[in-house]
C-alpha cells in the first residue's frame, strides 16, 4: 500500500467497491441513525411515495466513503467532509468509491471524491480535506 502523503496531484487512492446494498443493510443503518424513515425499508412505502423501490440512507452512502481513508488514519484524519447528493441508491447497487488528489498542501490533502453505482453514474460527489500528522 502506497502512503497517502506520498501521492501526486491527479493520482487516485484505491478504489473500493462495497457488497451490493441490502436491506439488512439499511435496516441496521436506522437503527444505528435513528432515520426510521420507511422508504429506506418497506417496499410499500417507497412506492406511495412515488419511488421505485425502497433507497438508502443519502448518509449511509456518505458515511461509506469515508472507508476510502480508513488505511490512512496513522497519516492523519478526515478534517472537513462536503458532498453533494447526486442520485438515488436502491437495493443491490454495487457502490464504488472514488478519491483523487487535487491539492498537497503542507499541511492538508485535498480529494474530489465520489461514489458511482455499477452504471458509472455519480450518486454522490465531493471533497474531502485530510490534515496530515
Amino acid at each position: 500500500m502506497s502512503v497517502l502523503t506520498e501521492l501526486a496531484v491527479g493520482e487516485s487512492l484505491q478504489p473500493v467497491t462495497l457488497d451490493p446494498v441490502s436491506r439488512l443493510d439499511l435496516i441496521k443503518y436506522a437503527g444505528a441513525s435513528g432515520d426510521y424513515n420507511p422508504i429506506h425499508t418497506i417496499d410499500e412505502e417507497a412506492e406511495k411515495a412515488g419511488l421505485p423501490g425502497i433507497i438508502a440512507h443519502g448518509m449511509w452512502t456518505m458515511g461509506n466513503l469515508s472507508k476510502l481513508f480508513t488505511p490512512y488514519y496513522e497519516e492523519g484524519f478526515i478534517e472537513d467532509y462536503t458532498i453533494r447528493f447526486k442520485g438515488m441508491v436502491f437495493l443491490n447497487d454495487e457502490v464504488t468509491l472514488h478519491a483523487v488528489l487535487i491539492e498537497n498542501k503542507e499541511e492538508k490533502l485535498n480529494f474530489d471524491v465520489k461514489a458511482t453505482n455499477q452504471d458509472g453514474k455519480e450518486v454522490i460527489k465531493g471533497n474531502v480535506a485530510f490534515r496530515k500528522a
